[in-house]
């Protein structure tokens, strides 16, 4: 078991605050939650909860921070200031794994790799900060001069979910602060911590007051953000069903813009002709990463008939040898977020018993692990396509193996979900791996590999996967608007 650092321990030994215009401040009703470390159930901290008052006050420190400050900040300063905060997070590394591995429970090890990708991210987009274009165009008119500006849009509210706290965190703030917006970063209920302690980081990096404030709370504080009038932006990480209530708050207030990276349930096609090494290696992964809690898992596994019991065996031998436990102590595996997620995910075991074919796993409580909230690899042989353990999101470590036999069988059932986050095609076949990626109705289909992500490359989904691109150039689109202003020489 990893050793927490003092820095850390010290960290978890206060209550924590709202960060608002560089200040931490009591939430105005005194009113607190408590996080816990899902490994085990123990309380880490208290945390203010924000109410009506504090999201006031932040929106209020944000839009006079944009009036005052912001909107005339050059994009050098604004890029040099990104810069320096990846550098205090690169610094500070090891004590935001620390923080993640205990708040969300993934291995200190995955919580690492996710701090080395949040620091890429800030790179790359105060890389475009200076190079955020628009255009003149050609009217016909020798008298007429048109061209357009690329402006921010203000104030955005950023809420990230909790399967990847830090790392969604900065996907938002990175390419809004690149804009030139001032942003509101609402992190989740059950991990709020790596966002305060990054809010200390911003302090540190020199960013002007009401540039970034982090408001913690439940789901109406993030609803009292959705509706605010003096918001221009909300993007939002999360379930399809919170998405559609957010898009519906925007239409009730003032239509603010709004991107929405939602829920998933994506296939992952494995051809008769696919090397099966490489499949092996990937496959356990796509499956199980981060205990399946990931929008992009790859939780309907499509196997061609004729090599469907080879791979069904093969996985399941693998996700044997997964290792489970507390983050620190560095598993293949760590708990689920919560005792709810806990009992969501028994909840669709049990069904998926009814529906289809356990292969592997189960709901059973794991020996040495009863405090945490821990569930075992699990995997179905499915059929029925409208089983609900095919058609949901399960958010846990639980997949469906399906064999299929052409093509057309194949896209019928890769593409009948309301989702359309991700997807896969393993094959040899260079042109059936093109078709069959064209057809597939997702935003991302990666060929002979998975998970695949890089901060130049942009990421959303289709159908009910939500509205909008994240990452790449792509997000630039998500925090500007576009003007034409038109001259008469």
């Amino acid at each position: 078991m990893k050793n927490l650092s003092r820095d850390t321990l010290d960290f978890l030994s206060t209550d924590k605050q709202l960060f608002i215009g560089n200040e931490w401040t009591r939430a105005a009703g005194d009113e607190v939650f408590e996080t816990v470390n899902p490994a085990d159930g123990e309380v880490l901290c208290r945390v203010s909860l924000a109410g009506a008052f504090d999201v006031d006050s932040a929106v209020n420190a944000a839009r006079t921070a944009y009036t005052d400050t912001v909107r005339g900040m050059s994009p050098g300063k604004r890029a040099a200031l990104m810069h320096r905060l990846a550098e205090l997070i690169k610094r500070d590394a090891a004590i935001f794994a620390e923080i993640e591995c205990l708040d969300n429970g993934k291995p200190y090890k995955r919580a690492l790799a996710d701090v080395k990708a949040a620091i890429a991210h800030l790179q790359y987009y105060a890389g475009w900060a200076d190079k955020i274009e628009a255009s003149q165009i050609p009217v016909n008119d020798p008298s007429v001069l048109v061209y357009t500006r690329r402006e921010a849009l203000g104030v955005a509210a950023l809420i990230v979910p909790w399967n990847f706290p830090l790392v969604m965190a900065i996907w938002k703030l990175a390419p809004a602060l690149a804009c030139g917006n001032c942003c509101i970063l609402k992190p989740a209920q059950q991990t709020p911590l790596s966002a305060i302690y990054l809010a200390e980081r911003v302090r540190e990096a020199g960013f002007p007051s009401g540039m970034v404030q982090v408001l913690t709370g439940d789901g109406e504080t993030g609803a009292l953000l959705s509706h605010h009038h003096d918001i221009n932006k909300v993007s939002f990480t999360g379930s399809t069903a919170v998405g559609k209530k957010i898009l519906a708050a925007s239409a009730a207030s003032n239509l603010k813009k709004v991107s929405l990276e939602l829920g998933g349930k994506s296939p992952n096609i494995i051809f008769g002709d696919a090397d099966m090494k490489r499949v092996r290696e990937s496959l356990v992964w796509a499956c199980f990463f981060n205990s399946g809690q990931e929008c992009t898992l790859g939780s309907r596994v499509y196997v061609e008939a004729s090599r469907f019991d080879e791979v069904a065996e093969a996985l399941a031998a693998d996700a044997r040898s997964l290792k489970m436990g507390p983050g620190l102590s560095n598993p293949d595996l760590g708990p689920l977020i919560s005792a709810q997620q806990l009992e969501r995910v028994r909840a669709y075991i049990r069904r998926g018993k009814d529906d289809a074919t356990l292969l592997l796993g189960g709901e059973e409580p794991l020996e040495g692990l009863d405090d945490g909230y821990f569930v075992q690899p699990t995997v179905f042989a499915a059929h029925d396509q409208q089983a609900v353990i095919v058609q949901e999101e399960i958010f846990g470590p639980v997949v469906t193996l399906t064999p299929f036999s052409g093509e057309e069988e194949l896209l019928a059932m890769a593409n009948g979900t309301p989702y359309g986050l991700a997807s896969a095609v393993w094959t040899q076949d260079i042109s059936r791996a093109h078709r069959i990626a064209h057809d597939l109705q997702a935003g991302v289909v990666w060929i002979n590999g998975y998970d695949m992500f890089h901060p130049a490359v942009p990421f959303g989904g289709y159908k009910e996967s939500g509205i909008g691109r994240e990452m790449g150039r792509s997000a630039l689109d998500l925090y500007t608007q576009e003007k034409a202003v038109w001259v008469n020489l």
